[in-house]
């Protein structure tokens, strides 16, 4: 092989390697990321599984959908988001869970969320959340 074909075959053997690692990460639903960024507890809880478990400050248990959203609802209320980013995001595991971690800038401070998603009937519903000071 030529010194031409080395460098050809290299430059696509690494490009395809960079695809291939940006599409296996897991996505985040742009809609979660919007619900946090406006501090929109419908839309987030479009995607809350029937039962949710939620450590959101003083409040750790497993809720109801309506009860999260409530619950939810009222930390953006006294904690209304500046800026939301997604820090980490992990890929899918054997039961179709993908783990995501956030930061949430409010003027009142700066918190973790941490969420856990899961697949069910083909779409993704959130089964866990935290919002954590930190």
């Amino acid at each position: 092989m030529t010194k031409t074909k080395k460098l050809i075959f290299s430059t696509f053997l690494i490009t395809g390697m960079v695809f291939t690692s940006l599409f296996c990460q897991a996505q985040v639903p742009d809609e979660i990321v919007l619900g946090f960024k406006k501090g929109d507890v419908k839309i987030l809880s479009r995607y809350f599984n029937q039962n949710v478990e939620l450590i959101v400050l003083e409040n750790e248990k497993v809720y109801s959908k309506a009860q999260a959203q409530q619950i939810v609802g009222n930390f953006f209320n006294n904690y209304f988001p500046e800026e939301f980013t997604v820090i980490h995001n992990s890929n899918s595991n054997k039961e179709g869970a993908k783990a995501v971690i956030g930061k949430l800038i409010t003027a009142k401070g700066n918190f973790r969320v941490y969420f856990l998603l899961k697949q069910n009937d083909g779409k993704e519903y959130i089964h866990q959340l935290r919002i954590e000071k930190q």
